[in-house]
This record gives structure tokens, sequence and C-alpha cells, in this order.
């Protein structure tokens, strides 16, 4: 038995592709959708994710502003870009991108992003309305881009059992919100650092989710035979049989895949279904002006 792999990369495509339109009726309304992104510092993957993110604006025709700002920027000088990018009744979409240097406090900018542009979703308010069941704003991205693929599968979650395998506020537990959400019904279990007898858990899950960024962790073992795999890691390891010295793993084992009905590869999995969905969040901001 072989998983069926869900191909993140050509989904994440179908949905820019379906954004075309809404972008080009939003501007024939005098609308532009209008991305900003700020990036402080020099961290090589960071500057990878924000070149990502512009490609995919100009995919979709949506106006992309990137403000750079150097590692030693401080608490202050970041928070005035911030209510500078508030005040712009141009921009739809704010997002600052992680991590954020050392000195600032990354939680504090995250909750000075006005909601409305809070593209990333994290924003508490934006949070709050997902455990109100209110799905119809600006949810958080990679967890949005997990229930798309699901859906786009037409795997059926009703009353089906769940574990997630992380707590963070950005992926596990905004997931777990979606997951059990009317409408999807599945019964969901978060599993931690703390969590006894993790491995038994997931073998009597349906859907497993690992998003806690260790490569390799979630083992074949660990694996109901027919579960649905969602890997959200992406870890760089060494391989010496490489001309880079190094390659990107998952958080599950590969050899999973010879045991799940589906699962995601890694890279070309969740990956590009968070960059479609902070896509998505940006013409979803800008079509909010006008209702």
């Amino acid at each position: 038995m072989s998983a069926t792999l869900l191909d993140g990369k050509a989904l994440g495509l179908r949905i820019e592709d379906s954004l075309v339109e809404r972008v080009a009726s939003l501007k024939s309304r005098g609308v532009e959708p209008h991305l900003a992104v700020v990036l402080a510092g020099d961290d090589a993957a960071s500057h990878v994710y924000v070149r990502n993110k512009q490609r995919a604006c100009e995919r979709c025709g949506i106006k992309s502003t990137r403000i750079d700002l150097p590692s030693d920027v401080s608490q202050e000088e970041l928070m005035q870009v911030v209510n500078e990018l508030n005040s712009d009744d141009s921009i739809h979409g704010i997002l600052v991108q992680s991590p954020t240097p050392p000195s600032t406090d990354e939680l504090s900018i995250t909750e000075a992003i006005d909601p409305s542009k809070d593209v990333d979703g994290f924003h508490p308010m934006n949070l709050g309305r997902l455990v109100m069941g209110q799905s119809d704003g600006l949810l958080p991205c990679t967890p949005a881009g997990v229930m798309a693929m699901i859906d786009d599968a037409g795997i059926n979650l009703q009353g089906a059992k769940a574990v997630v395998i992380g707590r963070s506020r950005i992926v596990g537990m905004p997931l777990a919100l979606m997951l059990a959400q009317k409408g999807i019904d599945a019964t969901v279990t978060i599993a931690h650092s703390r969590t006894k007898d993790a491995a038994e858990i997931c073998r009597e899950a349906d859907l497993v989710v690992a998003a806690i960024g260790r490569p390799t962790t979630v083992k074949a073992d660990w694996i109901k035979p027919g579960a649905t795999v969602i890997d959200v890691g992406i870890n760089r390891i060494n391989d010496e049989s490489r001309e880079s010295g190094s390659r990107l793993a998952g958080d599950v084992d590969p050899e999973a895949a010879q045991v799940a009905g589906y699962m995601t590869p890694v890279p070309g999995g969740v990956g590009p279904m968070t960059i479609a969905m902070l896509m998505t969040n940006t013409v979803r901001a800008a079509e909010m002006i006008l209702e």
C-alpha cells in the first residue's frame, strides 16, 4: 500500500488562478488589492519566503510592497512602520515576516496590526472569531491551507478521530479549532511535548497532523493503515550525498507513506498552500472594504 500524495503545489496554483478573477473584479470597482510585507534582519530563509510571496502576488495580480529593515531595528521603529501601514488606506494586508529580530517582541507587533489587515490571521481578534466558530474572516494561513487540502481530496472528517501534534498559536491550536468546528465535526486531540503515549494516540487516529518542527519524529508505526497524514514540518537536515550537503525533511518519516491512505509530501505539500491562503486573505481583506 502506498499513500495518495496531496499535491499542495498544484492546488495552491489552482487557488491562485481562482483569485485572478476576484482581483480583476476588485480593480474594476476601484480597489487594487495591496499586500505590504515587512522584513527585518538578514535571516536567509525569511528572504526566500518573502520572495516566494512576492512572486505569488505577481501571479494573482496583487500589488506588493516590501519594506526592508535592519537586523538591529528597535521595537519602537518596527511598531512605527506597522502604525504607518495601518493608516495607509491603499494597503489591505500587512505581514511582518517571522522571526523578527531578538530585540523585538513579535507578539506585541502582531497585536499592533489592524485586525482587518492581519492577513497572517494571528491577531487576537481574528483568532477569537475562530474560537466563536466564525470562519468567514482572515484565517491563519497554514491551518486554512491544510483544511483546503483535506476538502479538495474529498476526505470526510465527520466523527473522525484527529490528532494534531503541536499546540502553537500559528498552526496547532487554530487548526484544532477548525477541525472541530460545525460542518467538519472531527473529534480532536492535541498532542504536545508533555503528552504520554503520543504514538499510541496517533495509532487510533483517522487524521494525524504533525506540526512540531522536529524531523522524522512521527514514524510509520504511529499511523493507522489508511489514515490521512498531514506533515506541516519543514526542517533542513544534513545529507552528505547531496551537493548542498543538506536536504529538507518533514516531521513525519517518509516510510509512513507505506501505511497512510493520504499524505502530504515535503516539500510541495503544506508550504505552497500557506502562500495560497495568504493571497486569499489579502483578496478577502480588500473585498471586506466594499461590504
